[in-house]
């Protein structure tokens, strides 16, 4: 499935600045940042299970939010985007 992952993690101390990194970095392990706080993602189901409890365990639910939205598929299909960077194929190869 593809999903986006919009989160906003409150960092006014320390601790809510290692929220953001542990967040954040649990989103580049699963998908692919397209803009600050934002991944898009393609995920098979246990996967999605796992990022979801990963993202739970890592924020604080009193001052922290995230947001998953399910996306039409194929998302090449229903996406437009705009400015710098061209949309991305998660499900291509990488060469490095």
């Amino acid at each position: 499935m593809e999903i986006l992952v919009a989160y906003d993690v409150a960092t006014d101390d320390a601790a809510g600045r290692r929220r953001l990194r542990r967040v954040a970095q649990a989103c580049e392990a699963y998908g692919q940042r397209v803009q600050k706080s934002v991944f898009e993602c393609v995920l098979s189901d246990a996967d999605m299970e796992m990022l979801v409890a990963r993202l739970r365990a890592e924020i604080d639910e009193t001052v922290d939010s995230i947001r998953i939205y399910r996306l039409r598929e194929p998302l090449t299909r229903h996406l437009r985007t705009f400015g710098v960077r061209p949309p991305f194929d998660q499900r291509g190869s990488l060469v490095f």
